[in-house]
């Protein structure tokens, strides 16, 4: 991951309205290959700081057939980035409009991949733990004021957090 700078804003309740869009726009580019979208990442939980950046996940039917439908998403605007770092993923961005629309970044996996419970698993513990979403929220604020201009750091930081939530939301979604 290149280095970078790390702006959170508050949350914003336009976001849900700007992941719909987004879902439509997919719907429209991926047609039936779209076998579920979510709004993931830390836009998808009201109250807490965030990137202002819209994660979306993405459950397609077949990844051999959604690959083949990179032309198509790449004129829909979408840089499209392989892998990018995790096994079975399909990670595209299409970058902020100068009217100041937010990017999108997509994460794409086969339907049931583990990848799609785990990441659904995280977000609604943290809607559940409004506690842990608020304690998610001041890590990422203490980690943007040291690390403002390092991506990686900031990342890195948050890691810990993230693994240790993961386990929780596990647990809480067994139970």
């Amino acid at each position: 991951m290149a280095r970078g700078t790390v702006t959170l804003v508050p949350y914003d309740p336009g976001w849900a309205e700007r992941f719909a869009t987004e879902a439509t726009r997919l719907l429209e580019t991926f047609g039936a290959e779209v076998a579920g979208l979510h709004h993931i990442g830390s836009t998808a939980v009201p109250a807490l700081t965030a990137k202002p950046t819209i994660d979306v996940l993405l459950e397609v039917r077949d990844l051999s057939r959604f690959g083949r439908l990179r032309t198509a998403a790449e004129r829909g605007g979408y840089a499209w980035h392989g892998e990018f770092g995790i096994a079975g993923r399909r990670y595209l961005v299409r970058a902020g409009d100068a009217d100041g629309e937010d990017a999108v970044h997509v994460h794409a996996f086969l339907a049931g991949d583990a990848q799609v419970a785990r990441h659904l698993a995280f977000r609604d513990y943290l809607l559940a733990h409004p506690d842990r979403a608020a304690a998610y929220g001041s890590l990422k604020a203490k980690l943007a004021a040291a690390h403002g201009d390092n991506r990686e750091a900031y990342v890195a930081g948050k890691s810990g957090f993230i693994r240790e939530t993961d386990a929780l939301a596990r647990a809480w979604r067994r139970s």
